[in-house]
């Protein structure tokens, strides 16, 4: 998978619109099989999923271990139903295998785990993943220089003082292949977010990093961030991403607690009509 040669375009905006809402779609398959599912976080990162692993990460199907490759590091594991649905979409695990997710014994957990094709770490300790993609991109830095590392977080999970200790490394060694992805959807497990982390951006900016902030469902706004982002140097960048948790579901939108859903049977079929009515 490589980057597109002729961004920014209208075909390459509606593509990825189309790829975020195969992922949607898959990520309602993937709960309904279990009734339950961390959907909510999931629907409302499926565009930046999409613009990633379909626009941006450099990588190969065929060869998940080529050394030069981009790295993509899922620091909120409870988000792996949006990792799976990716992999699934780009070819990596089977559509069908979809359908195992949450159970006992499949790969697909719903905490993501390194052992699964595509997965680069164990997710679910909430604080770690910035911290092992500052070691990963300071590591490859001088071995394969053309080798970024993308990490997502969440804005709850800026509440770790090691976010912020890695962070602090980061601008340190100037690790300028190092982008950070953080999904500030205002939600926890509770409901709202425990700890006000506003103004986030400028928190960043603050600790030395290369700041942009922009709506994290608009494909034509996350196209033109990873660009800005590819094209600066010298800092380690991060893209505050403003997402709508449950996005594409008119009903899940709306719905305060959107953290970790269970929902009647009958229920899905709903979420499906929904999502196909308002275009993903």
């Amino acid at each position: 998978m490589t980057q597109s040669a002729s961004r920014n375009t209208n075909d390459l905006a509606a593509a990825m619109a189309g790829r975020a809402k195969n992922l949607r779609r898959h990520m309602l398959r993937m709960a309904r099989g279990q009734g339950q599912g961390y959907i909510g976080q999931g629907l409302g990162i499926a565009d930046m999923m999409a613009v990633l692993y379909f626009s941006e990460l450099r990588y190969s199907p065929d060869d998940l271990q080529r050394f030069d490759r981009d790295r993509f590091l899922l620091s909120t594991g409870h988000y792996s139903i949006a990792l799976w649905a990716a992999l699934a979409e780009a070819g990596i695990l089977r559509h069908d295998e979809l359908d195992s997710y949450g159970r006992d014994g499949s790969r697909l957990e719903m905490s993501a785990i390194d052992t699964t094709p595509g997965a680069e770490i164990t997710g679910g300790s909430l604080g770690h993943g910035l911290g092992l993609g500052v070691g990963m991109a300071v590591g490859i830095k001088t071995l394969a220089p053309q080798a970024r590392i993308f990490v997502e977080l969440s804005d709850g999970e800026m509440q770790e003082g090691s976010t912020w200790e890695a962070a602090m490394a980061a601008s340190s060694f100037r690790a300028d292949n190092l982008v950070a992805l953080i999904d500030c959807n205002g939600i926890q497990a509770d409901g709202a977010i425990v700890l006000d982390m506003e103004p986030v951006a400028a928190k960043w900016a603050g600790f030395g990093w290369d700041v942009q902030e922009i709506d994290g469902n608009s494909i034509p706004a996350l196209l033109a961030a990873f660009d800005a982002a590819r094209a600066r140097d010298g800092k380690p960048k991060a893209i505050v991403l403003r997402t709508l948790p449950g996005k594409g579901v008119a009903t899940l939108e709306k719905r305060e607690k959107a953290h970790f859903i269970r929902v009647d049977a009958s229920e899905w079929d709903q979420f499906e009509r929904e999502l196909e009515e308002t275009g993903g």
